[in-house]
């Protein structure tokens, strides 16, 4: 220090004390290096042996926070927070004596924003992005105690309210009608869900989170409708990409197809509705209704049917129809899936799944049915006149067009 205050460099301060440059650069910074541990002059201390960085919080109380690791720091957590080449870009903007708010416009960010992280992440060597990075993410952990570990008027309420059957975001809300001027007696119903879940945030003892309607211990993972993972391994053809001409109903030849269960899912029959003349056909399934098994049965009903008939086949993502690909060689026919949990897309199947079961009541065994039996109910269903055919039977409309071709 008597050396830098004499006018040397630091690098020559350096070699003559016979120290790092960096360490040279710490002392006149402040910073001290203790058993492998960084002390920093506003009582930062950074662990190096644990792993650990003990910072001063506002009440002067000190608390410790694990290293950022690597996934934390790569972690995309939203785009309201800056990211690294952000940062990055900040820095390079700085160095070419950009201002503030024109660093802003070129980041599309608020000018408060990057004011803020220039003032709280610059140094002695300025401002450093992979410095403010690991700070950002060592900070995001915000560590403190949890509303409901700590006993008291609160963590009874919430306790004995869930033991009464009350959800999370019912206590949540009640507290805040009923006491709107006692901040303290606030929670919102994810702190309650954690103290539930989360063994760390604690607080709640198990039989009360047994006490929730789902009666599940642990949080269940949702996820995206739109993300989901395809059943089949042959890709599949979704519903929207089928041809207008097949929506419409003007082509004959496009059926739906189903299975109704009997009892306990074991045994099954399948359905095919033509949609231009709702013409019924039952597909004996021998034993199972496996996808192998499904598939077979489909394979002979469909090609007994004139190549005029055989245009395309619509069903749900049913496991059963995992060899669709197999079908479709088979059949020269293709086949169209509905999106989850859309049985309308496939309305005259339904309807007529609804009319078989009272041929075929649920919760029976629909393997003593022969083929045969089948046969006689397709027969009685394909007989009966229909409101939508202008009363005409489906027998009658597949006549006239077979004689038409």
């Amino acid at each position: 220090m008597r050396l830098r205050n004499a006018g040397a460099t630091q690098k020559e301060a350096a070699a003559a004390a016979g120290a790092n440059v960096r360490t040279c650069r710490d002392w006149e910074n402040g910073i001290r290096m203790s058993h492998g541990r960084r002390i920093y002059p506003d009582g930062r201390v950074i662990d190096y042996k644990q792993r650990v960085t003990t910072n001063n919080s506002v009440d002067g109380l000190a608390f410790a926070t694990p290293f950022p690791g690597l996934a934390a720091l790569e972690k995309p957590i939203s785009d309201r927070y800056l990211s690294l080449p952000e940062r990055e870009r900040i820095r390079d903007l700085l160095a070419a004596g950009t201002s503030m708010r024109a660093i802003a416009k070129t980041l599309g960010r608020p000018v408060s924003t990057v004011s803020r992280e220039i003032a709280r992440n610059t140094g002695p060597n300025g401002y450093q992005p992979y410095a403010a990075h690991r700070a950002a993410a060592q900070r995001r952990p915000r560590p403190k105690t949890s509303r409901l570990a700590c006993e008291g008027t609160l963590r009874t309420y919430v306790g004995a309210k869930l033991l009464l059957g009350w959800s999370p975001e019912q206590i949540s809300n009640r507290l805040r009608k009923m006491l709107p001027d006692r901040p303290e007696l606030r929670v919102c119903h994810e702190t309650i869900y954690q103290a539930l879940y989360l063994q760390a945030r604690g607080g709640l003892k198990r039989e009360v989170a047994a006490a929730l309607r789902t009666g599940r211990a642990r949080r269940k993972t949702r996820r995206d409708p739109e993300t989901r993972t395809s059943r089949f391994r042959d890709p599949m053809v979704n519903i929207s990409e089928r041809p207008p001409e097949i929506e419409d109903r003007a082509v004959p030849g496009h059926w739906e197809g189903d299975l109704i269960t009997g009892m306990q899912n074991k045994t099954a029959i399948a359905t095919l509705v033509e949609r231009s003349t709702r013409y019924v056909m039952l597909v004996h399934l021998e034993g199972d209704h496996t996808a192998a098994t499904v598939r077979d049965g489909l394979i002979k009903t469909m090609g007994g049917l004139p190549e005029r008939l055989r245009g395309s086949l619509t069903w749900d993502q049913g496991a059963e129809m995992a060899t669709h690909k197999a079908f479709s060689m088979a059949t020269d026919m293709d086949v169209y899936f509905c999106d989850p949990a859309s049985p309308w897309q496939r309305g005259s199947n339904e309807n007529t799944n609804g009319l078989l079961r009272q041929y075929f009541p649920k919760g029976t065994d629909l393997s003593v049915h022969s083929p045969e039996e089948l046969e006689r109910v397709s027969r009685l269903l394909n007989g009966r006149p229909r409101k939508t055919l202008g009363w005409d039977t489906p027998t009658e409309r597949l006549r006239e067009l077979l004689l038409a071709a």
